[in-house]
């Protein structure tokens, strides 16, 4: 191949690939702070613009007057003439001290009324309330309006002139500072240990907005990615309505050829209730003699065994089992999410057993321990993940 042709063809497949990631780029969510669709993060982006406006019209006239003093008193050759000495001019003094002042003025008032418009916003009665708890590095959501709670995936009505519901939001830290951030809903906002910050979005088009922490918290502040997704007042009623159900016990009672033959009646005992005051459903006290512990049946039922038997219950709530962990995100509707790992990898079933075998093969640094298991009690553990949705 002649050298030339070779060139050619390079230049052609990088033309081929920039043009693939513009259009790949321009189908998925963007995360520009230009593109806004609320209003504080209109209110944002309008002030960034008038600023760069006025700041650029500096810039081009100071760049200006420099260039004409550059090429109208330049050196020629043969003048030897020095040229004349001007010792000030009240007028450009005037001129370079009251301009900046004015233009100081101008940009503080603005400044101070978007922040006061932002910042002060009253709260009207149709007002969705949003709790939002950073950890690391994971994002807890709970709707006290819903006594319901969720984790990375923010779902929010839409808002527009026929059914204007904000969605307020007061945020706070579990551990070290984050800071909240959707370019397109809103600026950021931090959360601070033992302090209470607020926010609020009027989303106007429905759709998946993406965000993030954007303050670093620690080795994995970068995969600390946030979805929030703006629906319909109809798709979001029927989220709700989805989200407020609770997860029944599978009953460890029954047929199975997996388990042991010659397994007598188990003993039932009831397991109380679980931090939202459910009444849990009974449990066999004796279900390890029930063959349970080691079956080697791959199924959600016996997966709810091991899952309960082992320190994921210390760490993980499941609305209506005995699982009431309050440390690591509630995974009672962890299937109706799109991603795990506050948005570090798709939520699929490879993915998911990974994460349950080993959690810094998706997330090196994650707080979530690797259990250590065994290859089969992992695959049951995610056959039981897989029913919560």
């Amino acid at each position: 191949m002649k050298p030339r042709a070779f060139i050619s063809r390079r230049w052609i497949v990088l033309a081929a690939q920039l043009a693939l990631s513009v259009v790949v780029t321009a189908a998925a969510p963007s995360t520009s702070t230009f593109s806004h669709a609320s209003t504080p993060a209109g209110q944002v982006n309008d002030i960034s613009i008038f600023v760069l406006t006025i700041t650029g019209l500096i810039f081009v006239s100071v760049s200006g007057l420099l260039v004409y003093a550059i090429v109208r008193y330049r050196g020629r050759d043969g003048d030897r003439t020095e040229p004349p000495q001007v010792f000030g001019s009240v007028q450009i003094e005037l001129s370079w001290t009251i301009i900046p002042i004015l233009i100081i003025v101008v940009l503080f008032l603005t400044t101070t009324r978007v922040l006061f418009s932002v910042q002060d916003a009253p709260k009207p009665a149709s007002a969705l309330d949003v709790i939002v708890v950073g950890h690391q590095f994971w994002w807890e959501f709970r709707y006290p309006q819903y006594n319901m709670v969720t984790a990375n995936e923010l779902h929010v009505p839409v808002s527009n002139n026929a059914t204007d519901r904000p969605t307020f939001m007061k945020l706070t830290s579990a551990d070290v500072i984050h800071s909240f951030w959707i370019p397109q809903l809103a600026g950021k906002t931090d959360l601070l240990p033992n302090r209470v910050n607020e926010m609020w979005i009027d989303p106007r088009t429905p759709g998946l907005y993406l965000g993030q922490c954007a303050q670093f918290c620690g080795a994995e502040h970068a995969k600390m990615l946030l979805r929030v997704y703006v629906d319909t007042p109809q798709q979001f009623q029927q989220w709700i309505a989805n989200q407020q159900k609770i997860q029944a016990e599978i009953p460890l009672s029954g047929s199975n050829e997996a388990l042991s033959a010659d397994a007598g009646d188990a003993g039932v005992v009831h397991a109380g209730t679980n931090a939202g005051g459910q009444k849990l459903p009974a449990r066999s006290e004796n279900a390890s003699a029930m063959g349970y512990e080691n079956s080697k049946e791959i199924s959600p039922r016996v997966g709810q065994y091991v899952f309960e038997h082992q320190a994921c219950i210390s760490c993980h709530t499941v609305a209506g089992t005995v699982a009431t962990g309050r440390y690591g995100p509630d995974l009672t509707h962890m299937m109706s999410r799109a991603t795990i790992a506050a948005g570090a990898a798709a939520n699929t079933r490879e993915k998911l057993l990974a994460w349950v075998t080993d959690p810094n093969q998706i997330k090196p640094g994650s707080l979530m321990p690797a259990m250590h298991l065994s290859d089969r009690e992992n695959e049951q553990i995610t056959a039981y993940l897989l029913t919560l949705k």
